[in-house]
């Protein structure tokens, strides 16, 4: 009995939290291991189907770097790597939106799907969703200390998000899955970062929340502890202090973008652990970094 009444205790935890984000948005960043590991994937995909049932509308944005490695590789194609960045050849970005906009987002939608719930893939060339121009990269030479463009291909940067065929999906009661694909004005299809396309597609929204799942428990301090909750303002210093370092930079900057394009709260969180959505978003204490907005 006692543990019945716990489950029950659990369940009026939650009670709050649903009503504080029944009908709002939710924009979920899904990549790292709970993408590859088959218990943390059907566990992301009840975690959004029990979004989707209790009244909230999540939209997942995808990544699948490593899953297009993989492929490159099997067509004896090589990779190469600019400032974290892939160089983007015709023939790379064709294997790109082949294994994006295919394979990667269908096995998602297909994983939903199979679990109760009711994806629809899309990338953003669809429904003219993301607006896309070439990135442009500088480096500084060393002999003459002047800044040079570097040229990394078809990678791109969002130049405008309409979210008409987001809201379209969400109205039929669908989850959409994006896959971080972007089209050109004249036609050019562009890869773009999966964390700058869940940024702005969150503040084209206007949505409650921004999750960024990661393969690490969020912002860690000086002594190894994780930083429950940071304020935007001040994310400059603890990057200057390389509190924020490496990876988790992209990242941090990725939800304070969002918060100035209007989204309320953005949440940095250990996608290996199962349940990771649920338990940031409806319990007391959470499991992750929050990086919100100073009052």
């Amino acid at each position: 009995m006692e543990e019945l009444i716990e489950k029950a205790n659990v369940l009026m935890e939650t009670l709050p939290w649903i009503k504080r984000f029944y009908g709002k948005t939710i924009v979920i960043k899904y990549g790292g291991n709970a993408m590859v590991e088959e218990p943390l994937k059907e566990s992301f995909a009840r975690d959004v189907i029990m979004m989707k049932y209790i009244g909230l509308n999540p939209v997942v944005v995808h990544g699948g770097g490593p899953q297009i490695g993989k492929v490159l590789e099997a067509m004896h194609i090589e990779s190469q790597f600019i400032q974290g960045m892939r160089v983007t050849d015709s023939q790379t970005m064709d294997v790109v939106e082949m294994v994006l906009g295919g394979k990667v987002n269908k096995e998602i939608v297909t994983n939903i799907n199979r679990h109760g719930g009711k994806a629809v893939g899309i990338t953003g060339k669809d429904g003219g969703l993301i607006r896309a121009r070439k990135l442009e990269m500088t480096t500084v030479n060393p002999d003459t200390l002047t800044p040079e463009i570097i040229d990394i291909g078809m990678v791109g940067e969002v130049e405008s998000v309409d979210p008409a065929i987001i809201k379209g999906l969400e109205d039929n009661n669908f989850i959409p899955v994006i896959a971080p694909i972007g089209g050109g004005l004249n036609g050019e299809t562009y890869n773009i970062n999966a964390d700058l396309v869940t940024g702005k597609i969150a503040g084209a929204l206007q949505a409650e929340k921004l999750i960024l799942l990661t393969d690490i428990e969020g912002v860690i301090d000086k002594q190894g502890k994780l930083i429950s909750t940071i304020d935007s303002l001040r994310v400059p210093d603890l990057i200057n202090n390389e509190t924020i370092s490496g990876g988790m930079i992209p990242k941090v900057n990725c939800c304070v973008d969002a918060l100035d394009e209007g989204v309320a709260k953005t949440h940095i969180v250990d996608g290996r652990m199962e349940h990771a959505c649920l338990l940031e978003m409806f319990t007391d204490k959470g499991i992750g970094t929050v990086v919100s907005r100073s009052n």
